[in-house]
């Protein structure tokens, strides 16, 4: 006898989770607060039948709790992609009530705008490569009231490179005032220590990735570095869950955006989908590969001979490079 399972839809929050339990023709069963530990979600929805399908939107904490589900209750449970999700909602009101009830009929009827639920190692492998990107950026930042404070007091350049050893050293003996010297002190003294920080943390980086043959793979390539080889591993984890290069360059945010209407037929600058700092890395990376490699820089070379601005040129040799190494990268994840 073929038994016929219900659809839940979880709408997930730090402390609780609202969970909505629809039979296969759409009748509501139950839809209640529950706390947000496995056990008790499990135990409210299985109490109207068995569980065919859940979901609930990709969020902080969504993704472990689904492997939760996955992996200890037997679910099959898929992440939502919040902005198709809000965009296919008509209700103007939000409630818990509604989200929840909401994506048990997008599960129920296959119609939920699913991403890809990661695996436990490429998420931690993400953390990693997030929390070096905050790090950087937090250094740049304190460069950058370094450089604002000089300006405030109209120094001129100094007679070494920017940020050497040489060059912080004299940075050390300027006298711009009591309050400003006091603040430089504590600037430099930051950039320091964001600095070892740094490489404490490209050093975990590379110790976690050392048997990665992606990465590996990723490292032999000009102009691919440890942290651009382990930001791509975490920010697209498998390459070969993409059906082409193409897709994966549109994923990577690197697809020209279609602006066409009737016999005009344009482009409309970069598309905004897409994780923005994977985007960065791999337009930083095609710009190293116009310096580096010949294969690449030709390919620069030939759009900047038909007019195109630099910024342009890098975008496409970004794309073009993304698709050749869709290709590469799918071979070696199904030979591994």
């Amino acid at each position: 006898m073929r038994i016929v399972a219900n659809s839940v839809g979880l709408d997930y929050h730090d402390a609780s989770v609202q969970v909505c339990v629809l039979s296969p023709t759409g009748e509501l069963l139950g839809n209640a607060r529950c706390r947000n530990d496995r056990s008790s979600i499990v135990s409210y929805a299985e109490g109207f039948g068995a569980v065919g399908a859940a979901a609930m939107e990709s969020c902080t904490g969504a993704a472990d709790l689904a492997e939760e589900l996955v992996s200890q209750a037997g679910w099959s449970v898929s992440l939502g992609h919040p902005g198709y999700v809000r965009r296919m909602k008509q209700n103007p009101d939000k409630t818990d009530y509604g989200d929840a009830r909401m994506l048990a009929d997008l599960v129920r009827v296959g119609y939920l705008p699913r991403v890809w639920l990661a695996p436990q190692e490429v998420r931690e492998l993400r953390r990693l490569v997030r929390y070096r990107q905050q790090l950087a950026d937090e250094r740049r930042n304190v460069k950058l009231r370094i450089r604002a404070l000089l300006r405030d007091h109209r120094v001129p350049p100094g007679p070494r490179s920017p940020w050497s050893r040489a060059w912080r050293a004299w940075l050390k003996d300027l006298s711009l005032g009591s309050q400003s010297d006091w603040v430089m002190a504590r600037h430099l003294r930051r950039l320091e220590s964001l600095t070892l920080e740094v490489r404490e943390a490209e050093a975990r980086l590379a110790e976690v990735t050392a048997e990665d043959v992606v990465v590996s793979r990723l490292l032999t390539l000009p102009g691919i570095g440890l942290v651009t080889a382990c930001a791509l591993r975490a920010e697209i984890g498998r390459f070969d869950r993409f059906r082409s290069g193409k897709q994966l360059a549109r994923f990577c945010g690197l697809t020209p955006r279609n602006a066409s209407s009737g016999q005009r037929q344009a482009d409309a600058g970069l598309i905004r989908a897409g994780n923005p700092q994977l985007r960065a890395v791999l337009i930083e990376a095609a710009q190293r590969l116009m310096r580096w490699d010949p294969r690449w820089s030709a390919l620069g070379r030939r759009l900047r001979g038909r007019g195109k601005p630099y910024n342009v040129a890098a975008a496409a040799v970004g794309n073009r490079w993304v698709r050749w190494m869709y290709q590469e990268m799918r071979t070696i994840e199904q030979a591994a």
